[in-house]
């Protein structure tokens, strides 16, 4: 029910994320009607009554601090039941990351994303570089990695599809990574207030099937392709 309220996960470590959202809602659920239980229990027991007097708690004796230490402790044991359950999660979407079969950097800037594709030769620093603005292009299930950079402020690179944040800040590099698991165009906003023109700072991430991804790659390099489909049928002879 309440995870209707996010966005559809299209990533794969996107699932142990939800998990945790959904251990948190329903702990601070129940905690809730625990305490509003509690709450309209007193009100009805400790009511004023005719004949019945007000009586002066100093707090001295133990069961009336267990009120205090009980409930501290079980917040304490749930808190670290929570850092128990994300550690699987930061390992799989921070540390366990797969070698990638795409990479990209992105620079946020105010206000846009400029996106640096390397070609087909899978090198930055060479002619065959694309840049483009806001639009990022990937295949569907493949591992892309991301270099993030700022060139002016802090800005924070928000894919909630795939339940990917990381912040960008001038002179860093920052690296991430994603694989998207369904086709369809998604909103790359910037999650971290960078000015006046922080609300129209937002880009598109387009998730191909293979071919649709191919077709792409050899209409934004219609040259380089050309030569390299030679060479690609004499390296098979």
């Amino acid at each position: 029910m309440f995870l209707s309220w996010l966005p559809e996960n299209i990533s794969t470590y996107g699932g142990e994320i939800d998990s945790l959202f959904w251990l948190i809602y329903y702990i601070t659920l129940a905690w809730f009607i625990v305490t509003i239980g509690a709450m309209l229990g007193f009100v009805l027991l400790f009511r004023q009554r005719e004949g019945r007097r007000a009586t002066y708690i100093t707090g001295e004796k133990f069961s009336q601090v267990a009120w205090i230490l009980i409930p501290t402790a079980l917040v304490l044991v749930l808190d670290l039941w929570l850092d128990f359950r994300s550690g699987d999660a930061w390992a799989k979407a921070r540390i366990n990351v797969p070698p990638s079969e795409l990479q990209v950097q992105v620079t946020g800037k105010q206000f846009n994303w400029e996106i640096l594709y390397p070609g087909p030769d899978g090198q930055f620093g060479t002619a065959d570089d694309l840049q483009m603005d806001n639009e990022l292009h990937v295949a569907v299930n493949k591992v892309v990695g991301i270099t993030l950079k700022s060139k002016d402020v802090i800005h924070s690179l928000f894919l909630p599809n795939l339940r990917l944040q990381q912040n960008a800040v001038p002179g860093r590099e920052f690296p991430a990574w994603f694989q998207a698991t369904k086709t369809g165009v998604f909103e790359i906003p910037c999650a971290e207030l960078c000015g006046f023109g922080h609300s129209g700072m937002i880009g598109h991430l387009t998730v191909h099937t293979a071919e649709e991804y191919d077709k792409w790659v050899k209409e934004q390099w219609p040259s380089v392709m050309a030569e390299a489909l030679p060479r690609k049928a004499l390296s098979r002879k």
